[in-house]
């Protein structure tokens, strides 16, 4: 479905705040830009490091004879339905950028570190969580993601360690979060909290409605300077199934009925799609190879329009690297590159559901 070719500036705001809004309580691209990277903070664009282990569930290809869930078809049916709609009403679907991604700090071993101060630290259950925010190396010049969520992660390969944070905020007194998670060992990570995470660590540990980690299927700044995307992606959903959630999720917050896709839910493009006949935009193509390979993991609800995540630009000077003649986006707003998506080839891997909690 064709839209339209010029979407005004104040529709492009509107339907980032829309997409947006979610609360998660508990071939190459070519680009030229001028942006610089600050010493010392966020990852830098050219990076090739890799998240979580070759054999997480983010980075290994989906073999081709996956078994396929008996309600693919109706489930994809609906959220075919919903795509159209959405594009009709131009709310999405959208690629987050600020608002609803995280910006990814890589650190150095020589990153001095400080305390973030966990709200309500002294109950039981966020006890081992205080402990392993008593040291992290934050930048002196990071910033969360703008929004309510205000989501950030830090990530320091020279100790093979991950901290997220939720609702992160600096105060007089210092940083302070609502919640998050952190991994020790992450290049041997599954992708998802388990009790070997951390040191009394849980499975509930995390800065998405999933306890996914939110950087997990970012579309990050290096892998648009590579021209490809090796990991599965992260994809928001505007009302996923209530009262349900599919592994490697391990809470939920979805309010949709039973003919919408769980949280935690696998999806993948057709492997027998020829992606060269369908004449995709760069941009478009390379979501779409990931798709395929790797497959889409549903990690949040939005109230809103269905959303990808790329990195959070903003220490790089913005959305300028993403939008505009010469951005990452080549032009096109993320409608535009989402509505050439072949949404109705993709498919639901079978489920592995269990009940989430009130």
């Amino acid at each position: 479905m064709l839209i339209a070719a010029v979407v005004s500036v104040a529709l492009l705001l509107s339907a980032n705040r829309a997409t947006n809004r979610a609360r998660t309580r508990v071939g190459a691209i070519a680009v030229t830009t001028n942006a610089t990277r600050p010493a010392a903070t966020s990852s830098p664009p050219g990076s090739t490091a890799r998240l979580f282990a070759p054999t997480s569930i983010w980075n290994s290809p989906i073999p081709s004879d996956a078994q396929i869930d008996p309600s693919s078809s109706a489930l994809i049916s609906a959220l075919d339905a919903d795509v159209s709609s959405e594009l009709r009403s131009r709310i999405g679907p959208w690629i987050a950028t600020t608002e609803a991604s995280t910006p990814i700090y890589i650190v150095g071993s020589d990153q001095p570190t400080v305390r973030v101060k966990l709200d309500d630290p002294t109950l039981s259950w966020r006890v081992a969580l205080q402990r392993a925010f008593e040291a992290v190396p934050i930048p002196s010049d990071a910033r969360p993601a703008a929004g309510q969520d205000a989501v950030m992660t830090v990530w320091q390969p020279s100790t093979d360690k991950l901290w997220e944070f939720f609702e992160m905020r600096r105060d007089a007194d210092g940083w302070h979060a609502e919640w998050g998670g952190a991994i020790q060992n992450v290049s041997r990570s599954p992708g998802y909290y388990t009790t070997s995470s951390w040191p009394g660590a849980s499975a509930g540990w995390g800065a998405t409605a999933t306890s996914l980690p939110s950087a997990a299927g970012v579309i990050t700044l290096a892998d648009l300077r590579a021209g490809v995307i090796d990991h599965a992606l992260a994809v928001a959903l505007p009302a996923p199934r209530a009262g349900v959630y599919a592994w490697p999720a391990e809470r939920s917050d979805g309010t949709g009925g039973l003919d919408t896709i769980p949280e935690g839910a696998r999806l993948r493009l057709d492997p027998k799609l020829d992606l060269n006949s369908l004449n995709l935009p760069p941009f478009t193509r390379m979501i779409s190879e990931a798709a395929q390979r790797y497959g889409i993991i549903v990690v949040n609800q939005t109230h809103e329009g269905i959303s990808f995540s790329a990195e959070d630009p903003s220490h790089y000077g913005g959305n300028k690297l993403y939008y505009g003649a010469h951005g990452f986006f080549d032009g096109l707003t993320p409608l535009q590159l989402l509505a050439r998506f072949p949404w109705s080839h993709l498919q639901v891997l079978k489920l592995q559901l269990s009940p989430a909690k009130p």
